[in-house]
């Protein structure tokens, strides 16, 4: 019985076929769109027993190829582009794509875990899993809720059907997702070249730097899969944050602090790097307007009466984790 995980070679889909190695499981097949061939470095580190481009993945599971040898789906494949404007692109990727799963999904019955997004919330200020709160900004926030829609509308069905609207992610393994990285990322890699990292100044009521999000590290979202997959009985679209907002002051302040303690240099206070130049703020740009999430904080509510009692990583304690894993690694 195979383990299916889409977009594999991504950021979270690597990460847990790295979680399910560890596991001892080692059966899975690998589907994702290698055209940005260097994501391939994400599963070297991973054992699987097939890739598949996924045209051909769709292709042969439509087939009937892998009937009754899918022990359960894990599709994280989707374009998380959210300055993407190309909504054909959009659609079909996303949503179409996730359609074609589920149906096989339901049909074989087959337990399907899927990414949706924190996006559904649009500029909301209430972010629970709840119809009335949910009005995207963009085509990628629209897709992954009409999806979410169509979840809903299956109701109680035989098999195991779990969304996780993921809030901002960051971690190993993102470094192909270029502007569409964390900001610990970004962080990182213009303090390693820079000496100083660079935050939006404020925007929608917002000082500079203070606008807030819920800031989960993989490791999290990662526990968070595994322990649905573990629990298949267990059916529902279910926010995947910390239910704790943190601003991007705090993450510059986490990642220099965490690079500083590297070159063995002491911690320094927002106040002293925005004195020293360490921390700049820049322009809030003009495509962004209007479209921005100035707060997000994932209701996790529904999370917790689903069973699911581990704590989260809060930036200061995740990003240093990160950092010291991109360091080792040489970024």
């Amino acid at each position: 019985m195979y383990t299916i995980v889409t977009g594999a070679a991504g950021f979270i889909g690597s990460n847990l076929i790295a979680a399910l190695n560890a596991r001892g499981n080692d059966n899975i097949i690998a589907v994702d769109d290698l055209t940005q061939g260097d994501k391939f470095r994400n599963l070297v580190g991973c054992e699987i027993a097939d890739y598949l481009d996924k045209n051909e993945f769709i292709e042969r599971i439509e087939a009937g190829d892998f009937d009754s040898g899918v022990e359960a789906i894990l599709h994280q494949g989707a374009c998380s582009d959210t300055m993407e404007h190309d909504g054909q692109f959009m659609m079909e990727n996303n949503y179409r794509y996730s359609l074609r799963l589920l149906d096989y999904c339901t049909q074989q019955d087959v337990p399907f875990l899927y990414a949706s997004s924190a996006a559904v919330y649009g500029g909301g200020r209430v972010f629970k899993e709840h119809r009335e709160h949910e009005a995207p900004l963009n085509v990628y926030g629209y897709s992954k809720f009409l999806f979410d829609q169509v979840v809903r509308r299956l109701g109680d069905a035989s098999s195991q059907i779990v969304g996780f609207r993921y809030f901002n992610v960051y971690g190993p393994h993102e470094q192909h997702k270029g502007r569409m990285a964390s900001v610990a990322f970004h962080h990182f890699n213009q303090y390693r070249e820079t000496g100083k990292v660079k935050l939006f100044e404020g925007s929608g009521g917002y000082a500079h730097g203070e606008q807030h999000r819920d800031f989960v590290f993989v490791d999290d979202v990662v526990k968070v899969n595994l322990y649905f997959l573990d629990n298949p009985k267990l059916s529902g679209i279910f926010n995947l944050g910390t239910g704790r907002a943190q601003t991007f002051n705090d993450v510059a302040v986490a990642t220099v602090n965490a690079c500083r303690a590297a070159e063995g240099k002491p911690v320094l206070g927002l106040k002293e790097m925005v004195e020293q130049g360490i921390l700049e703020y820049i322009p809030f740009p003009e495509a962004l307007k209007g479209k921005y999430q100035s707060f997000t904080q994932a209701d996790i509510s529904a999370l917790r009466e689903a069973g699911y009692t581990e704590s989260f990583a809060d930036v200061a304690t995740g990003v240093s984790s990160y950092v010291e894993r991109l360091t080792a690694s040489g970024g």
